[in-house]
């Protein structure tokens, strides 16, 4: 089965810029900033619907971006959305003392979030992590996160539309403190996975739960095979064929099924699919 070259969306955000990124058209003058990219399958209209597991998206920050939270699945599901929000992010591109804020810097009861966030404090209580480019966090949902101005980056979450935003530096926008200090587990953030080499030029950067992201790097040639589960393959850099497409950077497929593939010296291709654990020969 072929793959499918999903369609983008362009998000304007407060915080977004006006310069993106190689395969992104700039804004036009006198144009909002665009904060994210989304892509998406070809004819879905909403994202946050009960449709594919996981939303690849790029972002683009000027300005931090709230401090905010994610809810897990059974939390979400009891609020009327078909999962949670766990996500992960690459970092493509980090300006001198980028950071991103992921988790806090000590430990904290409900109610010193909440105190923290309604005066302002919380910022001070965040862990912000500097940035630089091939960084890659996981963030469980639960993680009180805020990214910060002054990067690119590309995100992979479960495809629900669904944050909490629990201070947002004196911005005129909704508030969701009741949610969000119910959803949060404001403690310091520690990976549970390490990256590493599973086979030659196939680096797994997380094994779930909620999502497997692997980085592949090298030239290789044969049929892309899944266990059942589907594929998003974004290509960041060189050149690659899926079936009788070209693979470039800028855009994003999703295959499902057996696909013939090629990758050309020079590639740096992320493969994304839902679950736990690594797929056992992906190129066969």
């Amino acid at each position: 089965m072929p793959a499918t070259r999903l369609t983008t969306k362009r998000v304007e955000k407060p915080w977004g810029r006006r310069d993106l990124w190689p395969g992104f058209d700039d804004v036009a003058p006198g144009g909002e900033p665009v904060g994210e990219v989304w892509f998406e399958v070809p004819g879905e209209k909403d994202s946050s619907a009960d449709g594919p597991e996981l939303l690849i998206k790029y972002l683009f920050t000027s300005e931090k971006l709230s401090i905010q939270v994610h809810p897990d699945d059974e939390a979400a599901r009891a609020a009327g959305y078909p999962r949670g929000k766990d996500e992960a992010w690459v970092i493509l591109a980090a300006e001198p003392h980028a950071s991103i804020a992921l988790g806090t810097l000590q430990v904290l009861t409900k109610d010193q979030l909440r105190a923290a966030a309604e005066d302002g404090s919380i910022e001070t209580l965040m862990d912000w992590k500097a940035m630089k480019k091939d960084d890659f966090y996981y963030s469980p949902a639960g993680t009180v996160h805020a990214i910060g101005p002054g990067l690119t980056v590309l995100e992979i979450q479960q495809n629900v539309d669904l944050t909490y935003r629990i201070y947002d530096y004196g911005r005129p926008r909704e508030l969701h403190l009741d949610a969000g200090i119910e959803a949060s587990e404001p403690i310091p953030y520690v990976a549970t996975f390490r990256p590493h080499e599973i086979e030659p030029g196939r680096e797994l950067l997380s094994d779930g739960p909620k999502i497997v992201i692997e980085r592949w790097k090298g030239a290789a040639k044969g049929t892309l095979r899944s266990d059942g589960r589907p594929l998003w393959l974004v290509p960041l850099a060189g050149k690659a064929t899926i079936g009788d497409e070209s693979l470039e950077p800028g855009g994003a497929w999703l295959a499902e099924g057996d696909t013939p593939i090629a990758l050309e010296d020079g590639i740096d291709l992320l493969v994304a699919y839902p679950g736990k654990g690594a797929i056992a020969g992906l190129i066969s």
